[in-house]
């Protein structure tokens, strides 16, 4: 088996919670007293776009919330935004400690809006961890695109085969599988020892 030279991972629910998935929309939407049919059927138009970095927060705001006056500010709904990414302290720091043993190329491939991943980037100190953020809203590819994990291969130049991605979702995994890449579904601290061992990463 090829030994491992580099290490990908997704972010929200891996690393952190989820930045803007269903869980925290809908925390949003009760919390502001928001018509749950109507916000959805506008950020379905709009979120490949702002994934993708082709809109701004504010833009995505404006199509979502701010099409008509309300009782709470831009400001109040951005911070409550932000607000609900909390980190998993325990996979962060065995990430850390990956990085630290200077043994592995580490990086990121994750569907984030840019705005949400420089916060979460900069917030839970992931440039400390990782050399490469291959994020959605600076590439304009998401995640399951066979080129997004393309790019991320040949931007660093490491053979698939060399390379663990670790996601939380089956289909992400399944299209780094078809490019060559080792793949990790996480879902625990313990599990993802235990079969990154396997891979001969520790």
């Amino acid at each position: 088996m090829p030994e491992i030279h580099a290490i990908f991972w997704d972010v929200g629910g891996v690393l952190l919670t989820n930045a803007w998935d269903h869980t925290e929309r809908a925390a949003a939407l009760e919390h502001f007293r928001l018509d749950e049919k109507e916000f959805h059927a506008r950020h379905e138009m709009v979120v490949s776009s702002f994934e993708r970095g082709k809109i701004s927060l504010d833009e995505y705001l404006d199509r979502t919330v701010f099409y008509r006056d309300r009782s709470f500010t831009r400001g109040e709904f951005r911070d409550y935004m932000f607000s609900l990414s909390q980190p998993k302290t325990d996979v962060l720091a065995f990430a850390r400690s990956l990085a630290n043993s200077g043994k592995y190329f580490m990086g990121t491939i994750n569907n984030e809006s840019r705005e949400l991943n420089l916060h979460r980037i900069e917030k839970f100190g992931l440039r400390e961890i990782f050399r490469l953020f291959v994020s959605s809203c600076f590439v304009g590819l998401r995640k399951p695109e066979s080129g997004i994990y393309r790019l991320a291969l040949e931007t660093t130049q490491i053979n698939p085969e060399q390379c663990c991605f670790i996601d939380d979702r089956a289909l992400n995994l399944e299209c780094a599988a078809k490019l060559g890449m080792k793949t990790i579904q996480m879902e625990t601290l313990e599990q993802l020892r235990e079969e990154s061992g396997k891979l001969g990463v520790g």
